[in-house]
């Protein structure tokens, strides 16, 4: 009998470096995840925002108007009025650059409380109150500097309605300069108001044009400010909000 012989069978391990396309190739690195920034967000426009340039006196909105929209103030100025039913109207705020205004809409408003209007050339962001939402949802960073905002905003009210409801008018006037004068806020420059009427002063104060005029007078004799169409405001008329 013949028997054919058979070769034997060996494994055969991985084939290592034969052709180049074959080689192992590493995994791509991946680009780093650019951070959101809240102010570059806030400077695009698009995705639910609009831009508006707002002349002095421009009616951003008026009170009763659909409450749809969160602003932000790039630059300028902007004042909130409210008038009552027997058409007595009162200044309830003063806004400047980096205030939100409008968002009572993410409360639940239906219709704006007060009409915004313009007390300088300003730069206005309209954010649709959709878009505010989600972004408020998809970036942390944008919701912490929101809700600061908020937070300032909220304390602002609350000493608002102690300094009416226990100063003189004359402490209050002296406080309106101060903040309007952007004393203690950090980033902002202290001392100068822009051109302001003592009609609007006397708007905000509650009290009537003739006892702003004396006040001012009274400030500017001693010394506690510089009144020449602008009023550049010194520290020292702190000394009349703390005084007794």
């Amino acid at each position: 009998m013949i028997r054919l012989r058979t070769e034997s069978r060996k494994r055969i391990g991985p084939v290592v470096g034969l052709l180049p396309d074959e080689k192992k190739r590493k995994p791509a690195a991946r680009k780093p995840a650019i951070p959101f920034n809240p102010k570059a967000f806030l400077a695009k426009v698009g995705n639910g925002k609009t831009t508006e340039r707002a002349p002095n006196g421009h009616r951003i909105f008026s009170q009763g108007d659909a409450a749809d929209a969160v602003f932000y103030i790039k630059t300028g100025g902007i004042q909130l009025t409210v008038v009552s039913q027997e058409g007595k109207k009162a200044v309830v705020a003063i806004l400047g650059h980096g205030d939100f205004f409008g968002e009572g809409s993410l409360a639940g408003q239906l219709v704006c409380m007060a009409t915004a209007t313009a007390i300088d050339a300003s730069t206005i962001v309209r954010i649709d109150r959709a878009a505010m939402i989600q972004v408020l949802h998809n970036e942390p960073s944008f919701s912490n500097l929101f809700m600061a905002y908020l937070l300032a905003r909220n304390v602002r009210i609350q000493e608002d309605l102690v300094d009416h409801l226990f100063n003189s008018a004359e402490k209050r006037l002296a406080r309106i300069l101060l903040l309007l004068a952007h004393y203690g806020k950090e980033g902002q420059p202290e001392g100068l108001i822009q051109k302001i009427s003592q009609h609007k002063l006397a708007e905000m104060i509650g009290t009537t044009r003739s006892r702003i005029s004396l006040f001012l007078n009274k400030f500017r004799k001693l010394g506690f400010i510089k009144y020449n169409g602008t009023i550049e405001v010194h520290s020292s008329l702190l000394n009349i909000v703390l005084h007794d």
